[in-house]
């Protein structure tokens, strides 16, 4: 099958209307775009949109923590568009509970997620990028992978397991031309669920999609001289 373009490739995980689709939406004006998520409802809004203003688009469905769904989602990408350049590991979830309401198959489908998805996604693509010398992974990380609350008792071991393996890879890569970063998104970003659950938000105590798709632009083509690893963005009204 022809590639359907020369661009590099960058796969989004996790896309959803907030700030998925704002990932997708900058990086799609330089890469070739594959786009991730379990239902293929919202995919298709959104890549019929990218691709109305120009981008290259592909829908990837699939449940990112699964294993066979996985394998076969990077395996069509590579097929038509190419080995990814960049992935952009945004899928996250989690029930909020402590030890004795938290269940088992809830703490499992967290992890699964958080943490064995972006283990799977990263190695679907790092072969390639090791091949070529060169790669970009980054891994959407929260406040509760660094201080789990007490609520957190599922989805603090996620995002921590999350944080370990990016640190991990970036050990393990980095000296190979291939960068690792670890974004703590400290703080609610500003989509259309959390407006609906937290209507009595302020806009200003929201992080905006779009203004946290750009530091991860930068992260992105940042000189290799200067790489960082873990980043937090958070609004200017958060107390930290």
């Amino acid at each position: 099958m022809a590639k359907m373009s020369d661009k590099p490739i960058a796969v989004v995980t996790g896309v959803g209307p907030g700030l998925g689709a704002a990932l997708a939406r900058r990086f799609a004006r330089d890469y070739a775009v594959a786009i991730n998520a379990r239902g293929a409802g919202y995919l298709k809004e959104l890549a019929d949109e990218l691709r109305a203003g120009g981008a290259t688009v592909m829908e990837a469905p699939a449940d990112i923590g699964d294993r066979a769904q996985v394998e076969a989602a990077f395996a069509l990408i590579r097929e038509r568009l190419g080995p990814p350049d960049l992935l952009l590991y945004n899928a996250g979830t989690g029930t909020w509970g402590n030890i004795v309401e938290i269940t088992p198959e809830q703490f499992e489908a967290t992890w699964r997620v958080n943490a064995f998805g972006a283990f799977l996604s990263a190695k679907a693509v790092a072969p390639d990028m090791i091949a070529r010398g060169r790669g970009v992974m980054l891994f959407t990380g929260a406040t509760a992978g660094v201080k789990a609350g007490p609520r957190s008792a599922a989805f603090g071991p996620g995002k921590f397991a999350m944080r370990g393996l990016a640190q991990s890879l970036a050990r393990d890569l980095g000296p190979k031309g291939i960068h690792v970063a670890w974004i703590n998104v400290d703080g609610a970003i500003d989509a259309p669920r959390i407006r609906a659950r937290y209507p009595q938000i302020k806009p200003d105590d929201m992080l905006k999609p779009e203004a946290i798709a750009e530091t991860y632009w930068h992260l992105a083509h940042q000189d290799r001289s200067a790489w960082t690893m873990e980043l937090e963005v958070r609004p200017f009204t958060e107390k930290f």
